[in-house]
């Protein structure tokens, strides 16, 4: 491979934007983190908040009923929703970006030559002389390059569902407190 094949793969190289073809799955996977915890949130507010009759933020409550056989009593418990439901924590575990890249560069070259040379003498009567030549020459020359592409790339990401934070941890530890058996 000669020198400006080299320059060229390089160039083509030097051409491809890696902040777009790495950063940007990257990005995608941190503004999926990101909606990941609003969608978190939402959750909490949507299916465990509700508004008082005071107009306050309130837990969202079930109550259940039902007949205590050794009783033989009809009793009554409440829980919080929150502690009933398992409370959506997705997190990316981990992202492997695998891109490869091709360049082949193939350089031709082609030179034809063609050369003719005709010539003639002739003589004539009365001391004249007729002198007559020709002459040609022929050279064409090709000089191309041609530069073969392909790129590839695969992005695994692995999702699992992480334990909840310590803070929401100690918040549904204190909403289970709240449940009551009547």
């Amino acid at each position: 491979m000669d020198e400006n094949s080299q320059k060229t793969i390089v160039n083509e190289l030097n051409s491809l934007d890696f902040s777009t073809l790495i950063g940007g799955p990257m990005q995608a996977a941190v503004t999926a983190q990101n909606n990941a915890s609003l969608a978190q949130v939402e959750f909490i507010k949507g299916v465990g908040i509700i508004k008082g009759d005071d107009n306050t933020n309130k837990l969202n409550e079930v109550t259940f009923t039902y007949n205590d056989s050794d009783t033989n009593t009809k009793r009554t418990i409440t829980a919080p929703v929150l502690a009933l439901l398992n409370i959506p924590s997705l997190r990316i575990d981990e992202m492997t970006i695998d891109f490869n890249a091709k360049i082949t560069s193939v350089e031709t070259k082609n030179v034809d030559t063609a050369a003719t040379a005709s010539g003639s003498l002739s003589l004539s009567y009365g001391k004249l002389v007729n002198l007559k030549a020709t002459a040609s020459y022929k050279k064409t020359s090709t000089t191309g390059s041609q530069v073969d592409k392909s790129y590839s790339m695969t992005i695994h990401v692995k999702v699992v569902n992480d334990d909840i934070p310590a803070g929401l941890d100690r918040m549904i530890s204190l909403i289970e407190g709240c449940t009551t058996l009547d």
